[in-house]
């Protein structure tokens, strides 16, 4: 029964213990385990700093303890960024795992997972997602650039990939 119990213990340790980035083939890249601070990058840049990190209008960063600044660009979720998932830890410690992309002219990270650095526990950055479904009931969440109203907007102010007058092809 013990080596039942240590076996099943293993085995659940197992995928905490392997979080580890999908790796995308982008040059630079590297899987990344760190800690360090989620901060607004505007405020560590210009010294800006409004209450939590901006309220979701600030791109959001980690701050390493080696005073590296890093921008999180990406998360879980098709073509949306990580603030849903980094906002909650506004001027906190966690733990980040994804990709660090060591591009020399600037470095950035796609975060995947992240927990509390203390004792947390580790959940999937696809935050936005989640949080998009609930606000917008019906729609289908995966593909949620296709239904999504201020894409839309954006889309008939600029046009498709910026150029005014450019129509998505018909279906």
């Amino acid at each position: 029964m013990k080596r039942i119990a240590l076996f099943a213990a293993i085995l659940f340790a197992l995928p905490v213990a392997a979080l580890a980035a999908d790796e995308f083939g982008i040059n630079h890249e590297k899987a990344a385990r760190f800690e360090a601070k989620v901060v607004s990058l505007n405020c560590e840049i210009t010294g800006n700093c409004p209450a939590n990190c901006g309220g979701g209008k600030h791109q959001l960063g980690l701050l390493r303890d080696d005073g590296r600044l890093i921008p999180v660009v990406k998360n879980f979720d098709p073509f949306a960024g990580a603030i849903d998932d980094l906002l909650p830890f506004c001027g906190k410690r966690i733990v980040a795992d994804g990709l660090l992309i060591e591009n020399p002219k600037m470095p950035m990270f796609m975060l995947q997972f992240k927990k509390p650095a203390k004792d947390g526990k580790w959940s999937r950055a696809n935050w936005f997602t989640r949080n998009w479904s609930k606000a917008n009931p019906g729609k289908k969440a995966a593909e949620w650039y296709q239904s999504d109203t201020r894409v839309k907007t954006e889309l008939k102010q600029t046009g498709i990939l910026g150029i005014p007058g450019l129509k998505p092809p018909k279906e």
